[in-house]
């Protein structure tokens, strides 16, 4: 069957309106671009045999998750057990980080890829240097390879790779970066399902969501590669958190005892109706359901404590095992897509450029937490905000999860160690902590212990 049939099949024919008038190299990035398409898989998705779900019916079944709370014990297991356990695993090489990074920095006032931010107080290091200089630290502590999957998107995938290569791929050995794109899904004509150009010889596409992870690692071997390295676990951060505990040992550990296939690391939500996902358990599968989701008087609701009921707010910081990933790609459907409606600009019949002003079309993305309910065993761990959380997601003014927001809450946790360890910061002077000087409060008793350190004026201890 020629191409031209296959799209007419699919309805999308008009996508080779104007292949007659493109060059030799036009055409054949155009065809490739449609050859990354899965038609059948879009026609499902245009029929909606894509599963829609009732939130509120869900919200109003939930309960909370299986978790260890910050302060009360699991009854199965302790948390000095779960650190010597992930300690375990660390130094036996069983573990690779996952860091997502396909997004750009716009909401920042940043064109380049948000990893490329310099988020440093002191220093000014980007995101990938500080999660970069974590991972290289663990990997002295354990003294073990401990590698990074960096997943870009087609947005971010070049900028990325030339900032990793000019700058010494972040002290990280050649076979320890590896860096894969994720997929892109083609956005439709909300009225028609017909596929957009964006121009004469390009299709309106977009990134098919932090969900395309699974089928992305797939697809360029990385699932394989890590098996053949021995890593069996998997660690999962967004590149936008500076605070993120990458491969803690204690979220390993408690992964690792409660035989689960995917753990959750959240925080107690600080409202009935923050702006994250709520982490609960709905007829014993733990899942997510998103605060737009969450009808009000659910959101609300209270235990016999008076705390809030659905209290865990996802930070999208997750311990996967390889072989459920594995068993994730290997089955039919995989993860769900979801719609959402989006203004896209596109070309009109003759060529012309046409930029909506409201929604008019429909893009798919799926979601990582969507792998929850896949889940078998799945096991939810709260930590505390304050050291695990500071996304920089907006630019300086807005009200929450800014840069200034961030280097706060870093400066903030350093200085609670420097304090903890008996050191005097004076509250004018930042001193910001570098992974290789100190990795946590006990590394930083020890440096304090041997060194005799008068804060005089902002320090970056490295």
């Amino acid at each position: 069957m020629s191409l031209k049939e296959d799209l007419t099949r699919f309805g999308q024919a008009h996508l080779l309106r104007f292949e007659s008038q493109l060059t030799a190299d036009q055409r054949e990035r155009f065809r490739q671009q449609l050859a990354q398409i899965d038609f059948p898989q879009l026609q499902r998705l245009l029929a909606n045999q894509d599963e829609t779900v009732d939130w509120s019916a869900l919200a109003r079944s939930a309960v909370p998750p299986p978790a260890v709370r910050l302060d009360r014990q699991h009854p199965d297991f302790n948390s000095q057990q779960a650190v010597e356990t992930g300690r375990q695993a660390l130094a036996d090489g069983r573990v690779g980080l996952i860091l997502v990074a396909g997004g750009q920095g716009t909401r920042l006032g940043f064109d380049q890829p948000k990893g490329l931010f310099p988020i440093g107080p002191i220093s000014q290091r980007t995101l990938f240097q500080m999660h970069c200089d974590r991972l290289l630290a663990l990997s002295r502590r354990y003294q073990v390879s401990i590698p990074l999957f960096v997943m870009t998107s087609p947005a971010t995938d070049a900028a990325t790779r030339a900032y990793f290569e000019e700058n010494d791929r972040c002290g990280l050995a050649e076979e320890d970066l590896i860096i894969f794109c994720q997929g892109s899904m083609p956005a439709v004509d909300a009225a028609t399902g017909r596929i957009l150009m964006a121009t004469t010889s390009s299709l309106a596409l977009s990134p098919d969501g932090h969900g395309g992870l699974v089928a992305a690692l797939e697809r360029h071997g990385c699932l394989e590669q890590a098996k053949q390295r021995g890593i069996d676990l998997f660690t999962y951060a967004q590149v936008d958190n500076p605070l993120a505990e990458l491969c803690n040992a204690e979220l390993i550990g408690y992964h690792l005892l409660s035989r689960s296939q995917l753990t959750t690391h959240v925080v107690k939500k600080r409202f009935a109706k923050e702006k994250v996902g709520n982490v609960v358990s709905v007829d014993g599968k733990v899942q997510i359901i998103e605060y737009s989701d969450l009808p009000d008087t659910v959101a609300e609701q209270r235990d016999a404590a008076g705390e809030l009921k659905l209290w865990a707010g996802n930070i999208a910081v997750h311990v996967f095992d390889r072989t459920f990933l594995e068993s994730v790609v290997a089955s039919a459907d995989g993860l769900p897509f979801h719609r959402a409606s989006k203004v896209v600009p596109f070309i009109d019949e003759v060529g012309k450029l046409v930029e909506p002003q409201t929604a008019n079309a429909i893009k798919f993305e799926r979601f990582v937490f969507d792998l929850l309910p896949l889940a078998e065993r799945a096991f939810v761990v709260e930590g505390d905000a304050s050291q695990v959380f500071a996304p920089v997601k907006n630019a300086n003014g807005a009200a929450v999860d800014t840069p200034n927001t961030a280097q706060t809450a870093l400066l903030n946790l350093h200085r609670d160690w420097l304090t903890a360890a008996g050191a005097h910061v004076p509250d004018s002077l930042r001193v910001e902590i570098h992974p290789h000087w100190a990795l946590d409060a006990d590394d930083t008793k020890r440096q304090l212990a041997e060194l005799d350190i008068a804060f005089e004026a902002d320090t970056f201890l490295r």
